[in-house]
């Protein structure tokens, strides 16, 4: 069955323990990822993590495994990421089995309302599917809120918009930021504190800083001289990675519905004005040239490798510096050739 939006949060911190599957979705990766540590948490479980190609390999593994008891007898779930239609099958023999001893949790990008899995698992009952989106503005806002009580921070809305556009609007990233902030203010769920201004002055270093939007404009505009300068005072080790491909994110979900509608027929002058208030009129000039220069095929490339590049650095798999350098250049040039 489908989340409501406003239920999803007692639906992690209560879980039903007659749903085997939650599935979660959508194009923000990291707050599905967070949400899914967020489950763990309410089920006081720890994750066994299964490979998706395993259970397309094998689609009797989801539910044999889920069926299985904890060698160690403590309450387990079982952990698939990333998942796609390639585990449909195990999903649905999960959904099948006589019983399950373990939920399983699958994090899964944005899915085709097409999806085999997505349709599986918004229509049965002992599942549960959740789409997260990138938050905006006061959604963002709560989004801070939210993830600093669980600090023990109490978070006005002026401090959480600060925060948001810092961490560019990751809850990933926010999660980290506010784990230091509560740590400067020796703040916990059972001593809750108050986040202000001069905290964040005060740990302002570990704050990500920077135009990550700009960088972001300047790989898709084929700019390789001031992406160059960008990337080198980015420093090596930190976490500005994630919120600059979150950036580079939001700038293609915002160009993919307008060259839509370019190739669809309309003339690129119509879209833009269509817009009205909405895009700032500086930014015009630079959004009619990325639409000139990026094909609804090429803003969908970009976008999935940027998916891709996400889960690397959330996971650990690459040096962020590096590979983010690595893919905003290989974009630069494509836009470059075009």
């Amino acid at each position: 069955m489908k989340a409501a939006r406003g239920s999803i949060g007692r639906a992690l911190d209560q879980p039903d323990r007659n749903i085997r599957l939650y599935l979660l979705h959508g194009p923000d990766e990291g707050q599905s990822r967070a949400l899914g540590q967020r489950l763990l948490k309410g089920l006081g479980a720890d994750r066994f993590v299964i490979a998706a190609g395993a259970v397309r390999t094998d689609p009797a593994l989801l539910a044999d495994e889920a069926g299985a008891m904890s060698l160690f007898g403590g309450p387990r779930a079982i952990w698939i990421e990333p998942a796609g239609d390639d585990i449909a099958a195990g999903a649905e023999a999960l959904l099948s089995a006589a019983a399950a001893e373990s939920p399983v949790v699958a994090i899964a990008g944005a899915l085709r309302k097409t999806s085999a899995l997505l349709k599986l698992a918004e229509g049965h009952s002992a599942a549960l599917a959740h789409a997260s989106y990138v938050p905006e503005g006061k959604d963002a806002e709560r989004m801070v809120a939210e993830v600093g009580r669980t600090f023990g921070l109490r978070v006005a809305p002026a401090v959480a918009a600060r925060i948001s556009e810092a961490c560019g609007n990751d809850q990933a990233v926010v999660g980290q930021e506010l784990a230091k902030l509560a740590l400067f203010l020796d703040a916990a769920p059972e001593r809750p504190k108050e986040l202000d201004h001069d905290a964040l002055d005060a740990v302002g270093a570990a704050l990500p800083e920077g135009d990550f939007l700009h960088l972001a404009d300047q790989a898709l505009a084929g700019d390789l001289r001031g992406l160059a300068e960008e990337l080198a005072a980015i420093p090596a080790g930190g976490t500005e990675g994630i919120p600059a491909v979150r950036s580079l994110q939001r700038r293609l979900l915002m160009l993919a519905p307008m060259r839509a509608r370019v190739e669809a027929g309309e003339s690129l002058d119509a879209v833009l004005t269509s817009l009205g208030k909405s895009l700032f009129w500086k930014d015009k000039p630079l959004i009619a040239k990325l639409l000139s220069q990026w094909d609804a095929a090429g803003i969908a490339k970009v976008a999935e490798r940027a998916g891709r590049l996400e889960r690397e650095l959330m996971l650990g798999e690459a040096p962020p510096r590096e590979a983010l350098g690595e893919e905003m250049v290989a974009i630069a040039r494509a836009a470059r050739r075009r």
